[in-house]
């Protein structure tokens, strides 16, 4: 019996050319695909989820080691929760033909795929990001296009699309279902914008206000600025123990982890002394001075050298001595204004602290 030949990965694309060309043949895989049955689909979706699911600890260890931020293990988690929570959320939806029907008022309820969708992959999370957005698109019969930042680490954003292209082909997918680019420049990430049907965008502000003005429907996340308050009703230890977990996730990369933390004026002394008890320092005014100066860029973005780097690390690069061990450098800090570096996302272990005399 003849071995059956190998997927072909589809060719680099290096120029707006061969990303019109990659375009134009998703198109063609887009039309076959919208005529698989749910049970095609579904099949298509397991086994591109399996495949990414396999893959976490390595695509976590190169995550780490071509970005230089965030923490394998907590890395493996995302890959695992992108891939295989995603599949088991949506395993049963169904999302193919009649998908509700409401034979009352004579209603019926048709799926159609909106068409190839261009995902923008953020450098914070390269793979689990990927990963997602992999999926729920097959789950829905969309064509993926990815792309990365322009600055992004080339071999790790293409590891998640690859593996989820070659799981999904040989499940029964059209080949060109899944597409990537190599060399991710600004001219492509534009052209790539006005091409597809519609945009999932992830990073920075620059980049989903240019997903947005793009002219094409768009679904942008951008940065996060999370504050927590406690008050005097509040469970001190339980509090401060579930933002030192949060923010010391993956060195604190999730847009959703805690920025700043106000806390009552009667709870305020007690709160800063749990998050010492529990391996936090807290800046004296000196050191607060050298931190505020290196969170920030000039432009007033997040300064990339301290993102999702240890505690010690970002105060070694203030000038600041700390224990190696230190979880989280905490600011006590007053204004809320834009001129205040510890006020705006930091996406790493450095957190804000306010009193408030009450609410």
């Amino acid at each position: 019996m003849a071995k059956k030949p190998e997927n072909k990965a589809p060719e680099p694309i290096n120029s707006v050319e061969a990303l019109q060309q990659r375009i134009a043949s998703m198109k063609e895989a887009q039309k076959k695909f919208s005529a698989f049955t749910q049970e095609q689909v579904d099949r298509i979706f397991f086994e591109a989820a399996m495949a990414a699911n396999k893959q976490r600890i390595p695509l976590a260890k190169l995550a780490v080691a071509e970005t230089g931020m965030g923490i394998v293990e907590d890395k493996v988690i995302k890959n695992h929760y992108a891939a295989e929570y995603t599949y088991n959320t949506y395993k049963r939806v169904k999302t193919c033909g009649v998908v509700e029907q409401d034979t009352s008022y004579g209603i019926k309820k048709i799926a159609e795929p909106v068409g190839i969708v261009g995902a923008v992959i953020p450098t914070t999370n390269p793979t689990s990001t990927a990963i997602f957005k992999c999926l729920i698109c097959l789950k829905n019969q969309k064509c993926h296009h990815h792309q990365s930042p322009p600055r992004e680490p080339k071999s790790v954003p293409l590891k998640p699309p690859g593996s989820c292209w070659n799981a999904a082909v040989k499940a029964g997918a059209p080949e060109g279902i899944i597409g990537w680019v190599e060399e991710p420049t600004i001219e492509l990430s534009n052209e790539l914008m006005k091409s597809v049907d519609v945009i999932l965008a992830t990073g920075g502000p620059g980049m989903v206000k240019a997903a947005y003005s793009s002219g094409k429907p768009a679904i942008g996340v951008g940065p996060g600025n999370v504050p927590v308050i406690m008050d005097s009703s509040c469970d001190i230890p339980t509090a401060v123990y579930s933002v030192i977990h949060s923010k010391t996730f993956d060195n604190g990369m999730i847009c959703a982890s805690e920025q700043s933390v106000t806390a009552i004026a009667d709870i305020y002394d007690d709160v800063k002394k749990e998050f010492v008890k529990r391996g936090c320092h807290v800046l004296n005014k000196t050191d607060l001075d050298k931190v505020r100066k290196i969170i920030l860029t000039e432009a007033g973005t997040v300064n990339p050298r301290i993102v999702g780097q240890p505690a010690a690390v970002i105060a070694e690069m203030a000038g600041v001595t700390v224990p190696k061990e230190t979880k989280i450098l905490i600011g006590e800090v007053t204004s809320v204004d834009v001129s205040e570096p510890f006020a705006h996302e930091k996406l790493s272990p450095v957190l804000a602290l306010y009193k408030a005399k009450g609410f």
